[in-house]
């Protein structure tokens, strides 16, 4: 069942891993259900492939009707066959790509694209000194976050599955085996996937935050606690050997989270939840230090007969409580037996740990992350002073540097909520104190009595009262905060998000809110211990932003306060809603418009700007690369300072395997780097002439996306019966509900499964829809010269090429033909022949744009190794793409039967895995 065809011989070893894992999973199989169903199964991955390689519209035909005839227990074998072949793909190209790097390392090649020398090789040949880089490093902030969204269908339990195969597959790569060697990892491939193939996919429950914390959680253990300290330590290698001189670089990158501190629209998430989030981070962190700490122990037998140590290291080692014998010529163990005692007795102190392992009575506590580091620093120092230095250049150092980066905390958690909630509150404690009548105010007005709460030190909130539900909870969550902070640090919980933000009264209500409980205040001195950051989302509000946060400078008070954070304020900008509002080519459009605008803002108010990017999964949610994304920012807007989401199965794409995790987190800081010192052509790159194309484009695309979606009839009819949104709405795959309110409108949907139900469907028309009449447009009035124009700004403008080359991948991950077979899902034929229709002329218009642009004779004409990747799953993704058509026709008839559920469900999962980044 070979996966690829006429493989090249560099991708031979990708090749062989794929037809291994596909012989493994058809002889689980055939084990497992018989030959009949393999049989079955090998039938459809024929016709599959027939209709894609051979364009045989027969084949289609045939495989639609062989798919309508299965009995249930073949549909569901053959859903979860197909939906397996996907993920099982995923980690054979994800390991041939780590191979093909780790090659052209091994053969001293040019450093590729996206990489920390090649990013640190490019800023040198433009004379960017080392100084400067490392001057700009002390003031930066980058940061992945990570965020709990209902798009990743896949447990933990099979993620854990997928990393132990790669972990056997990269074996057989990186050490020559023996037969008895070869045939045990052979044994122990078939063991997990069997285990995969005997292992419920989709959960038989739905997801609780504390689920989602753990999920989260799980990235820390594999990836980031081990691979985010060798990223600094290879940039301060790097560093150093380029000035000459030793080079030791502060704390700048980190990984964030949302999971548990976002309650917008989910209402499971309290205060309890919030507190036990922060607990499980500090365990995972603590649980980490205790066990490098004891390994050291282990590694560190040095005997004092033999050699020096420092004053330091002894005052550590006799502060241990446990003195055994056996150590007393051994001062660095003793010393990390110390250390290891007291990372026990804080973790304890913090709250529960691992109740199997109890401190020696005597140890004391950390009093935070700092002292610490202070200790294992001190090691460090004695073995570089006595003829050691390079047993501190390993795990200790790697320790040393992941104690700065994740503290006592793990990752800074964000707190997040709709700004309307806000108002509700603040009107109800101005309500119950006696003052004004809030909601009757204006926005001036508003401003007024904020500023004038902020100012005093009086207290809105008094224990005397009630306060409804809704308000008590808010105000929990607020004290939560503060507890948070006392207890973790300020590192724990530094930054509140407000949703929906459209007026500077919105940031002042939340000011007040965070006054209540100490984390804000003016008098008598400013203090923020908390960062407040305003998301726009809507087009209108993105349009807004630039004047917003201009009279937000203004307000004195308000620049006390981000004096008081360092100058610094963050700006979240949403791809996701502002996509959903006015089309893909808008969103791009109206987010760059506002970066350019923020961005003179900022400068003239002298505040230092933080983006932080709210970017999906899938490119209808601000998804695609992330070198070129950064790379395409507008000059000036990054300048060391940037925080992007990670959301849904992106997470489990680029952070389960730790490789693959550590070339993302590295591509993350190469690109913030070279986009912090942009070129001169950068600089030069929004010329008068690109941004008004821009604009009539824009304006063009928005029209015609605006007309489709909010204002053609029965649109929402049509989006409902021909996408499998009322199925996603039952899969347990996240704590959220999948609309805000329980309304039949487009605008209450969450842009999550506003996405995925088209990434589902295969027409992916977040992603490209309105485009092709723009180009129709412009060609029309400009003729030929418009083409030559556009290709121009692709080869030229980093904004527009990544649009362009974003849309692309989308184009060809959709198909138009299986659209079709969606479309028939809607009960209403007329509604169906109209606005498919309508949509497929678009397709087409978008796709000869894309071409045109581009000159591509096929779309990824510049991208061979995704085109490839993408053809050699279709026979098994397209597959899951009938049948689940077919199931979710079976079951919207009246069949509601646990299987043909069960099977929907199977094919939604596979379908997310085959296109890889679709929510």
């Amino acid at each position: 069942m070979a996966l690829y065809d006429n493989a090249t011989a560099k991708d031979l070893p990708l090749e062989q891993d794929l037809d291994l894992l596909a012989r493994l999973l058809a002889d689980t199989i055939r084990t497992e259900t018989g030959e009949d169903t393999l049989k079955q199964i090998e039938n459809v991955r024929e016709l599959a492939a027939r209709f894609v390689w051979e364009a045989d519209s027969g084949a289609a035909d045939e495989l639609a009707a062989t798919l309508a005839n299965l009995n249930d227990a073949h549909t569901v074998a053959l859903a979860r066959a197909f939906s397996y072949f996907s993920h099982l793909s995923n980690i054979a190209e994800d390991l041939h790509h780590n191979r093909r790097r780790r090659y052209h390392r091994i053969q001293g090649s040019k450093p590729q694209r996206g990489s920390l020398s090649h990013s640190l090789e490019e800023l040198s040949s433009r004379g960017i000194s080392p100084e400067a880089i490392k001057t700009m490093v002390a003031a930066t902030l980058i940061a992945p976050v990570l965020t709990a969204h209902p798009t990743e269908v896949q447990r933990k339990t099979l993620l854990d599955c997928e990393r132990t195969i790669a972990r056997t597959l990269r074996m057989r790569d990186r050490v020559m085996l023996t037969p008895e060697e070869m045939e045990e990892n052979d044994a122990a491939l078939k063991r997990v996937v069997l285990t995969l193939w005997q292992t419920r996919e989709i959960r038989a429950f739905k997801l609780s935050v504390k689920d989602e914390i753990e999920n989260g959680l799980s990235y820390f253990r594999s990836t980031f606690l081990k691979q985010l300290p060798r990223i600094y330590i290879e940039l301060e290698d790097r560093l150093s050997a380029m000035t000459g001189e030793p080079v030791q670089l502060p704390t700048f990158m980190h990984v964030g989270c949302w999971i548990g501190g976002d309650r917008d629209g989910n209402p499971f998430v309290v205060p309890e939840v919030t507190l036990h989030a922060v607990a499980r981070q500090a365990a995972v962190a603590f649980d980490f230090y205790f066990e490098e700490a004891n390994k050291l122990e282990g590694e560190l037998s040095l005997s004092s007969r033999l050699i020096e140590v420092s004053p330091a290291v002894r005052a550590i080692a006799e502060r241990s409580p446990d003195q055994p014998l056996s150590r007393a010529e051994e001062p660095y163990r003793q010393a990390m037996a110390a250390i290891r005692q007291r990372i026990l007795a804080t973790a304890h102190l913090l709250g529960k740990f691992r109740a199997d392992i109890l401190p020696f009575e005597g140890a004391e506590p950390y009093a935070n992350a700092q002292e610490l580091g202070d200790d294992l620093r001190a090691v460090s120092a004695s073995l570089h002073a006595h003829n050691s230095a390079i047993l501190a250049s390993g795990r200790l150092r790697r320790l040393i540097r992941a104690v700065d980066v994740f503290g006592f905390h793990l990752a800074p958690l964000d707190m997040r909520q709709h700004s309307g909630v806000h108002e509700k509150v603040v009107a109800e404690l101005f309500a119950k104190a006696g003052l004004e009548d809030y909601l009757a105010l204006d926005e001036a007005g508003r401003r007024t009595v904020l500023l004038r709460e902020l100012a005093s030190a009086r207290l809105l909130v008094t224990p005397y009262v009630d306060y409804s539900e809704d308000s008590a909870k808010e105000l929990a969550i607020y004290r939560t905060a503060a507890e948070v902070q006392r207890k973790y640090g300020q590192a724990a919980l530094p930054n509140y998000i407000i949703s929906n933000a459209q007026s500077v009264s919105d940031l002042l209500e939340v000011a007040v809110l965070l006054k209540e409980v100490g984390l804000i205040a003016l008098a008598p001195t400013a203090h923020a211990a908390i960062n407040i950051i305003p998301l726009f989302e809507t087009i209108p509000d993105l349009r807004a932003s630039d004047a917003i946060v201009r009279e937000l400078f203004a307000l004195p008070q308000w620049m006390q306060l981000v004096a008081a954070r360092e100058g610094v304020q963050e700006i979240m900008l949403g791809y996701s809603d502002s996509n959903k509002d006015g089309g893909y080519l808008t969103s791009n459009w109206e987010l760059y418009k506002a970066e350019v605008k923020l961005v003179e803002v900022f400068k003239q108010a002298g505040v230092r700007l933080r983006l932080f990017h709210g970017r999906g999964g899938s490119v209808g949610r601000g998804g695609g690369p992330s070198y070129e994304a950064i790379l395409a920012q507008p000059a000036g807007s990054v300048a060391g300072q940037i925080r992007i989401t990670e959301q849904g199965e992106i997470i489990a794409a680029k952070y389960s395997d730790a490789e693959v995790g550590r070339r993302n987190l590295e591509t993350l800081l190469a690109a913030t780097l070279s986009a912090s010192f942009p070129a001169a052509k950068a600089l030069e790159a929004d010329t008068p002439e690109r941004l008004g194309l821009m604009e009539k484009l824009s304006g063009i695309a928005y029209r015609e996306y605006r007309d489709l979606v909010y204002a053609t009839p029965d649109f929402i009819t049509y989006f409902r019966e021909a996408t499998p949104i009322s199925e996603i709405a039952k899969l347990n795959i996240g704590s959220r509900p999948a609309a805000r309110k329980a309304t039949n409108s487009i605008a209450d949907l969450r842009a999550i499964p506003w996405v995925f139900s088209w990434a589902q469907s295969r027409l992916m028309l977040p992603g490209w829809y309105g485009f092709g009449t723009a180009i129709a447009a412009y060609r029309e009035e400009k003729g030929d010269a418009a083409i030559e124009e556009l290709a121009a700004l692709y080869r030229d403008w980093p904004f527009f090429r990544a649009t362009i080359s974003n849309m692309e991948m989308v184009l060809a991950k959709s198909d138009i033909h299986l659209a079709s077979r969606y479309a028939g899902l809607v009960k209403d034929a007329d509604i169906a022949a109209r606005i498919f229709g309508r949509i497929k002329t678009e397709w087409r218009r978008a796709v000869d744009a894309v071409l045109a642009i581009t000159g591509h004779k096929e779309l990824l004409g510049d991208n061979p190794l995704l085109a490839r990747s993408l053809k050699n799953r279709l026979p098994y993704l397209d597959p899951l793409n009938h049948l689940q058509v077919d199931l979710i026709k079976r079951f919207r008839e009246g069949d509601e039967s646990e299987d043909v559920l069960y099977a929907i469900h199977l094919t939604i999962n596979g379908i997310a895995a085959g296109l890889r980044n679709s929510g």
